[in-house]
């Protein structure tokens, strides 16, 4: 029996008892989202790249493989994965990459996880294998449901394999530094977004902006002629560590909260420091922070706020409450995908 067969197996037993189950693999990101409960289903071995096609900029692989294999083979092909997912010190998998939904600092400027999810092979609450999508770039066709298991956190399935869009690697690269306050760090970025820029990345923190610079070298040099500032050394390292959260700003307080706000929106009127990426729509907030009333703030202004990191998880969801037709619908997707409520209960929502 196959890795997978068995996992299905242990599925359907547990749908038949109603016992919840934990799918988990690397266990990189269970500081993130509601409670870890049920027994746990270790996808990690599941492991490997099933199918690579780098002239058509495709990549699959089994669910558990380690985010750090699969960007080694794509590196060997001059490519990557355009949303700079987290490593967390080699213990991301791809599976967890996707279910998380989380993206790094390129993200503004190349899209998000779920825009590069070309299809799934994925096991339901019933212990059935499914797929959607393919292994090509045009393969949708009505409902893209491939795409809606990209931050479900394991509420919906098993991920068994993903299939992945990817971009070839820049042909240069370079970082340059700017003094300014935040308001006009925010008008900076607003208006730069604008411009034919070749820009992939941003932050602001400290009375210091950062702006990444990716593609052909003239294209670099005829931006930093329009920018100005200060050409930084060390930048790989300096991004490698905003994709990781390792900057001293995110080891600064226990709790860190992570606020989507649409681009150009002002500075939040909360104490404390804060740290800008992607041109300003995504605000980190360290610190123990009032969490109905980020959520409300974040709101106000077109967003949704998270509890991204505490030392205990809360009793509520971390997660910005959902509308009462939008929670609808992940409870009908939730019935559709798990009838008996087995996986990862509680995880993205308390009634989920």
């Amino acid at each position: 029996m196959s890795d997978l067969q068995s996992l299905q197996e242990r599925i359907r037993a547990a749908a038949a008892a109603r016992r919840p189950l934990l799918i988990r693999a690397g266990g990189s990101k269970d500081f993130y989202g509601g409670p870890l409960a049920g027994e746990l289903l270790d996808v990690s071995p599941l492991t490997g790249i099933t199918h690579c096609e780098p002239t058509e900029l495709v990549i699959s692989a089994r669910a558990g493989t380690p985010l750090e294999e699969l960007e080694r083979v794509l590196a060997g092909h001059a490519q990557m994965l355009a949303f700079e997912p987290p490593r967390f010190d080699g213990r991301a998998t791809v599976g967890g990459a996707v279910a998380s939904g989380l993206s790094g600092p390129r993200r503004a400027y190349c899209g998000a996880v779920r825009d590069f999810v070309l299809g799934v092979e994925m096991v339901d609450g019933r212990g059935e294998r499914l797929r959607f999508g393919g292994r090509v770039m045009k393969n949708v066709a009505g409902f893209d449901l491939s795409r809606l298991m990209a931050g479900s956190l394991g509420t919906l399935g098993l991920l068994a394999e993903v299939t992945l869009k990817t971009v070839p690697l820049p042909r240069a690269e370079c970082t340059l530094r700017f003094e300014m306050d935040q308001p006009q760090a925010l008008r900076s970025m607003t208006l730069w977004a604008t411009r034919p820029l070749p820009l992939s990345a941003t932050t602001w923190e400290g009375g210091a902006l950062h702006v990444r610079l990716s593609g052909a070298e003239a294209a670099l040099r005829a931006a930093r002629q329009v920018l100005g500032g200060e050409m930084m050394s060390g930048s790989d390292q300096y991004w490698a560590a905003v994709r990781e959260q390792r900057l001293p700003f995110f080891a600064a307080a226990d709790e860190l909260w992570r606020v989507s706000l649409p681009a150009g929106s002002p500075p939040l009127p909360v104490a404390g420091p804060t740290l800008i990426e992607w041109g300003g729509a995504l605000r980190w907030l360290p610190g123990a922070q009032a969490g109905g009333t980020l959520h409300a703030l974040a709101a106000r202004f077109g967003g949704h706020a998270t509890l991204y990191r505490a030392p205990l998880k809360p009793a509520a969801s971390p997660f910005q409450p959902l509308p009462a037709a939008m929670l609808s619908i992940h409870k009908r997707l939730k019935a559709a995908f798990d009838p008996q409520a087995i996986f990862n209960r509680g995880r993205l929502h308390p009634d989920l």
